[in-house]
């Protein structure tokens, strides 16, 4: 009989006095606590524990009931795993969402678990003992170490050797924007020591409205591997976008397959969506079944159609593709293989744990404090969900198509004055959060949209004295282009491009895909369109708890100008948009900072939320002054800024690293 087995007077002359043993027990610096019973019913806890978690009264109360907020966050799966037999479990730097009962409010920990079984006299497991450390401040330095080296991207593209680079060139950067349908992909690399895979997804609005998803898988690793995905992804995209039909265009992909060195076996799920109606086509390949996700936690896997993997002697027919229908609001997710050979799971077990996992994502009941999509949640907080626990050994992919409902068509009528842009600004951007348009694209959209705005304001009604506005008119249509029109009633003027005059159209032009100008006795219409596109997470398993999906909504804010005496010369910051309404004041403050040019001045551009062509304009002719007095306007502003990428598209000079801290 072992020690933590022995009857209670055997323990007791082993272990202490049981009146000592509690008081130690109590004020032990560890947040333990023991549950037993197949409900998992709290029967001890540590001071610690309790002031830790902030519940006073834990003992006696079920786990799930006292820590309702958890339920779906994986950690009550662990203790019911060791509960049920399946001995001991560590998770590290396992992330942990707790409610704190005195402020209502939500923390966030990570969080060193150990989970082990509680042994009753006769040796079987009536309960479990949970041990945490709190190693919050251990995680959230790691964090900012990367993220102060900035490496999410650039790891991706340095760290990996060329395999892993040709394999993320061959894959789509992003994924269609579109009215209907929500689209989100999230790729997670296997560890760096290992060969990448073949995974692969592809995402298109095809010509009659319907929308293809598609996830495979190549059979090995390394440059094979990546070579063949990206000319499968590439000939099945121009078949689904040419036939239209799913056992087409599977067909000419296996008929391929003896041309393509690596091809033979590769597995693919093809998913045809109609947005109109919810109908579903499929076929899985060889490739596990889609699965189902509604908005309030239901799931489910749809059926295999029988179909094998390409280039091994099956067949193609309307016979082995599936046919279903999505709901408003459901959600299709396609993945690999990777998310369900997981290290210390079998096949039935990591199916059953996928579909828990990715509805309780979709129902916003797990890691509740990410804005993104629920498109997006369920590709990137699926993965940490299950990822954290038991580590992964492939790549992984997730790819889901969410349907929505579409944002309306808006028009606005404006006053042809620059008061009136801080209007336009908010309405624009209510539309492009309605559209769900963010990222580069949304950026291109505000950017060019106001230059429009702006000529119609200062150029269309000079010689005319009556009252005169211009419209405003956003549409998304079924392809994924954003098409926004400028429509005024004046009389149009050609555009004399200058250094610093009549820059709006062609930084407009360079922004957007099309930018087509129309004019009569009647006024002008000018029509933008972009294509738009929502970037795909390529993750490693470092990035899984802390990476951000979306950027946040860009508010229109006040323009400012500070001072930074902090830098050994003089220097200003800007702050906020410079626009037709904001250049004049703009203008101004880098006069009065640079005393009228008499004196070189840097001038930080890292916070301009816009820079219209009136801002460029005005740099200008600031910087003529200051060369016109032999000093130097030195202008400044990272790389992917609003300010860089505007600079960089009218050429003007500017620099992308801090010239007062280059050299420290």
């Amino acid at each position: 009989m072992t020690d933590n087995a022995a009857p209670d007077g055997d323990l007791s002359a082993l272990a202490g006095e049981p009146a000592l043993v509690h008081r130690v027990f109590d004020q032990m610096p560890l947040i333990v606590g023991v549950l037993e019973g197949p409900q998992l019913r709290v029967m001890a806890a540590t001071g610690l524990y309790r002031a830790w978690t902030g519940r006073a009264d834990v003992v006696g109360k079920l786990i799930h009931e006292t820590f309702s907020e958890v339920i779906g966050q994986q950690l009550f799966q662990s203790f019911q795993r060791v509960y049920d037999g399946h001995g001991p479990e560590l998770l590290r730097d396992f992330r942990l969402q707790l409610d704190l009962p005195d402020t209502g409010e939500q923390a966030e920990f990570f969080v060193d678990a150990s989970i082990t079984p509680l042994l009753g006299s006769d040796g079987e497991v009536t309960g479990v003992i949970v041990s945490v450390a709190d190693v919050t401040e251990r995680v959230r330095e790691r964090q900012a170490a990367q993220q102060r080296a900035n490496v999410a991207e650039r790891r991706y593209e340095q760290a990996r050797d060329v395999i892993d680079t040709l394999q993320r060139e061959l894959l789509p950067s992003g994924v269609p924007v579109l009215p209907r349908v929500q689209v989100a992909a999230s790729y997670l690399l296997a560890n760096a020591e290992d060969a990448a895979g073949g995974d692969w997804f592809d995402s298109q609005a095809l010509p009659d409205g319907r929308v293809a998803l598609v996830v495979g898988d190549v059979v090995g690793h390394g440059v094979t591997a990546s070579a063949t995905m990206g000319q499968l992804r590439t000939l099945l995209h121009e078949r689904l976008f040419t036939d239209g039909e799913v056992a087409t265009a599977l067909a000419g992909l296996d008929a391929a397959a003896d041309r393509i060195r690596g091809a033979r076996a590769a597995t693919v799920c093809v998913v045809l969506l109609d947005p109109a109606t919810g109908a579903l086509e499929y076929c899985t390949a060889g490739h596990p079944p889609p699965l189902v996700l509604s908005p309030t936690g239901e799931r489910r896997y749809l059926p295999a159609t029988g179909a094998g993997p390409i280039g091994v002697g099956g067949e193609f027919t309307a016979g082995t593709v599936g046919k279903d229908r999505l709901a408003e609001g459901e959600m299709i997710l396609l993945y690999t293989d990777g998310i369900l050979e997981r290290p210390g799971r079998d096949l039935p077990q990591s199916t059953v744990e996928l579909a828990q996992a990715a509805a309780d994502v979709a129902a916003d009941r797990a890691l509740r404090d990410d804005a993104a999509s629920p498109a997006d949640r369920v590709c990137t907080q699926t993965l940490e969900l299950l990822v954290r626990i038991t580590g992964h050994t492939d790549d992984i992919t997730l790819l889901a198509g969410q349907l929505v409902a579409p944002a309306p068509d808006r028009a606005w009528d404006h006053p042809a004055t620059a008061a009136s842009l801080g209007s336009f600004h908010q309405q624009l951007e209510e539309w492009l959060g309605a559209a769900r348009v963010d990222g580069r694209d949304a950026d291109a959209l505000r950017h060019a949209a106001v230059e429009l705005a702006t000529n119609a304001i200062e150029h269309a009604y000079i010689d005319s004295a009556d009252d005169h506005s211009f419209t405003v008119t956003a549409a998304l249509t079924g392809t994924g282009q954003a098409r926004l029109r400028v429509i005024d009633r004046g009389r149009w003027r050609p555009p004399a491009p200058s250094a610093d005059r009549g820059l709006g159209l062609l930084i407009a032009e360079q922004l957007v895909d099309d930018l087509r100008v129309e004019h009569d006795d009647t006024g002008t219409t000018a029509t933008l369109s972009l294509r738009l596109s929502h970037p795909a997470r390529l993750l490693n398993a470092d990035e899984l708890a802390w990476t951000a999906a979306t950027r946040p909504p860009v508010r229109r804010e006040p323009l400012l100008v500070l001072d930074e005496p902090w830098a050994p010369g003089p220097r200003i910051r800007v702050d906020g948009g410079v626009d037709a309404a904001t250049a004049g004041e703009f203008d101004r403050g880098v006069r009065t900072a640079g005393s009228t040019g008499a004196r070189s001045l840097t001038v930080d551009l890292t916070g301009v939320t816009h820079l219209a062509s009136a801002g460029v304009s005005a740099l200008h002719r600031l910087r003529a002054l200051h060369r016109d007095n032999g000093t130097e306007l030195r202008l400044y502003a990272p790389a992917g800024t609003n300010a860089d990428l505007i600079m960089t598209l009218v050429s003007l000079d500017h620099d992308t690293i801090d010239p007062d801290t280059a050299g420290a």
